[in-house]
């Protein structure tokens, strides 16, 4: 028989999970930042970082790793009130946003290629072309700008005034 005490009491004090939690959140948010944003693909992030904190955190109290389910529920509320928390200081300090926030880069201005972009991001000049012909464009001279999203996609407003193009999501495999 379970002993349900065990199961749902907190095993550590909170305070540790509270200092824990926030401590791991922020670093790792912080080291992201630092990797670039072509590194989450289509998420932000915050986004892959909340997503990755929160299954762990609550894997260690779904598989009995952790002594109890209470402290996997704590450590989630932790991220998730940091998660918040983040985004509302930045909605209204919206000067924080450039410590909190990955902004979007310009990578092509009038036809040419930012090359410090391509650098920073570990971009090919392969890769951004395929990316423009995601939005069918072949040529980079027909693009006025290019972006470099948050999310890691790239956003293109062309040169000659064209109708904006959507990209295509590449065919899944199987």
């Amino acid at each position: 028989m379970p002993d349900w005490g065990e199961i749902f009491a907190l095993s550590r004090p909170p305070l540790e999970i509270l200092v824990r939690g926030t401590v791991t959140f922020l670093a790792l948010l912080a080291l992201l930042r630092l990797t670039g944003q072509r590194e989450t693909g289509g998420l932000g992030i915050t986004d892959v970082l909340l997503i990755v904190l929160v299954a762990d955190a609550a894997g260690g109290g779904l598989v009995g790793e952790s002594h109890s389910v209470a402290d996997g529920l704590a450590l989630v509320a932790t991220i998730l009130f940091w998660s918040v928390a983040l985004d509302a200081l930045v909605y209204r300090w919206p000067r924080l946003a450039v410590l909190l926030k990955a902004r979007p880069r310009l990578l092509i201005v009038d036809g040419r290629l930012n090359r410090a972009v391509m650098r920073r991001e570990f971009m090919t000049y392969d890769e951004v072309l395929s990316q423009l012909r995601l939005h069918g464009i072949e040529d980079v001279t027909r693009v006025r700008r290019a972006y470099l999203e948050p999310n890691g996609m790239i956003s293109v407003l062309r040169g000659d005034d064209a109708e904006v193009d959507e990209p295509v999501e590449p065919p899944v495999r199987a």
